[in-house]
């Protein structure tokens, strides 16, 4: 049966992308944009140059990765068949592990689709010797998974019957967050402070590694006040005439700009499902314009989140009544020692000098069953003076920051946060959020709020607000104090802010106490 395959790269990018010899090659594009298509290409190429063994035969085998089964059944798979149909390169196996064995002229091509979301597939791909892999979507893989597929490629053909010609990993997706594996090893985004060292050298590019960017497919026309008024089309974009020409404009219709700013524009970014928290928040006007540094006598609020995943935000509240947020801790695997350590050298570093209100989860005041040390404990250990907020209470510390999120003062925004704060921004945006429920003729949202990387800063700014008396007015009316969620009734909170003093029961880090520092 004839068959008439004929592609063109639908771009530079992917032709550069497709000559290039390096072990690992990625691409990174709009929706659109041809990536998936120019992988599957580039498998059936090498193949095609694979050099002929004794037997004549040009052989080599290849693993599809995805992150789940419907995404590698209904999008990948799909895009493979599209271009290399049963009918002329043969049947494609459809149990698992998913495989299509072509013979086509002297070409011998292997290829088996495995599932992240399935052990039975991990596991097989843990044992394949292959000549290269295909991760399509990488930025929902993890880098242990590349690192692995590292590991079984150049192995087919073996030596003993002329090895491969060329072999490696090749990946392609849309942007993914700032923090992913991808943008830091492509130098596009820094190291993030918290990672460990040992993973942080994962994370350093080899030299036999390159990363391919795409064009994207729209482009954004601002204001004068860099406020985005539309999007044009770009036609620098790939693939774009392989698309309806009103493609990106009907596709970005109704999508919130994060949403855009990933799938068309080719922007690093979050995008989440989920029901924003904060909805009221606005890039524009609440992340601040210049940096935000901390003011000298004035008072330094710092709410904490326990855990194995400690957070810590940082902000002032300006004589006007206004609030800036400056900086934020954000950990991974961390216990209370070694946090408290990390939070006593960031206040030498950013305030060493204003005086400290810091206030934790109250459930850091309770000892666990396996230590009598609690949280608190070690803080103060480390020279670090923290109270428990007055309420855990998750409705009264959201509205805790809901309200000056919504204040305005002269004119001016009442909360404003610098853009270094890059996890408490994220979480702002939508990463923060009510998980979505599954119920059929609706759409219905969990209560209370999804715990992920963005919860646990979250949850330490609304302790700092709540600390600081944002919440006040939702726990006191004007004839009854406010009572401490924590057991201790007798301690009024809002009565420790009549004063600034040192010793009116402030939290305070004192570089002449005991500790030393």
């Amino acid at each position: 049966m004839a068959y008439d395959f004929k592609y063109k790269p639908a771009g530079e990018t992917l032709r550069q992308f497709m000559l290039d010899d390096h072990f690992f090659r990625g691409v990174r594009g709009p929706v659109g944009s041809g990536k998936s298509v120019a992988c599957c290409v580039e498998i059936f190429r090498r193949a095609a140059m694979q050099k002929p063994g004794k037997d004549g035969k040009r052989k080599s085998r290849w693993a599809v990765v995805r992150n789940t089964n419907p995404q590698l059944k209904t999008t990948t798979i799909k895009t493979w068949i599209d271009w290399f149909p049963e009918d002329v390169f043969g049947r494609f196996g459809w149990s698992v592990p998913y495989n299509h064995n072509i013979s086509i002229g002297d070409v011998e091509l292997e290829v088996l689709f495995l599932a992240l979301d399935r052990e039975e597939d991990v596991r097989k791909l843990l044992s394949l010797d292959l000549t290269g892999v295909w991760v399509n979507e990488a930025r929902e893989v993890s880098k242990s998974i590349i690192d692995a597929c590292t590991m079984r490629v150049g192995r087919f053909p073996s030596i003993k019957d002329g090895g491969p010609s060329w072999y490696g990993v090749i990946c392609d997706t849309n942007a993914p967050e700032d923090d992913h594996w991808w943008p830091i090893m492509a130098g596009e985004a820094p190291m993030p402070d918290n990672v460990p060292r040992e993973e942080a050298l994962m994370l350093v590019k080899p030299e036999d590694w390159v990363f391919y960017n795409q064009p994207p497919g729209m482009l954004e026309i601002k204001n004068d006040s860099g406020e985005v008024e539309k999007y044009i089309s770009n036609q620098m974009a790939e693939n774009f005439n392989n698309l309806p020409a009103d493609y990106y404009k009907k596709i970005i219709t109704g999508k919130t700009k994060s949403w855009i700013d990933v799938y068309v524009l080719n922007k690093l970014g979050t995008i989440e499902s989920g029901k924003a928290i904060y909805p009221m928040f606005s890039e524009q006007v609440h992340i601040a314009k210049e940096k935000l540094h901390p003011i000298p006598n004035l008072p330094v609020y710092i709410g904490i989140d326990f855990g194995l995943t400690p957070a810590a935000a940082f902000g002032q509240r300006l004589p006007s009544g206004r609030w800036q947020i400056f900086h934020e801790i954000v950990t991974r695997d961390m216990g209370a020692v070694r946090f408290s350590e990390l939070l006593r050298n960031q206040i030498q570093v950013i305030c060493p000098d204003n005086e400290l209100h810091i206030y934790g989860d109250p459930a850091g005041d309770f000892r666990a069953q396996t230590d009598e040390v609690t949280p608190f404990q070690i803080l103060r250990a480390n020279g670090i003076k923290a109270y428990p907020a007055p309420s855990n209470d998750p409705v009264l510390r959201i509205e805790s920051v809901q309200a000056p999120l919504n204040r305005m003062v002269d004119g001016f925004p009442g909360f404003q946060i610098d853009s270094s704060c890059a996890t408490l921004i994220k979480g702002f945006r939508g990463g923060y959020n009510y998980r979505r429920v599954s119920v059929s003729g609706e759409v219905r949202y969990e209560e209370k709020p999804t715990k992920n990387k963005y919860s646990h800063v979250h949850d330490a700014l609304q302790y700092l607000f709540i600390g600081a008396g944002e919440g006040r007015s939702l726990t006191t009316n004007a004839n009854k104090p406010a009572q401490v969620a924590n057991g201790r009734s007798n301690w009024n909170i809002w009565d420790q802010r009549s004063g600034f003093g040192k010793n009116k029961g402030w939290s305070n880090l004192n570089r002449r106490n005991s500790t030393g520092w």
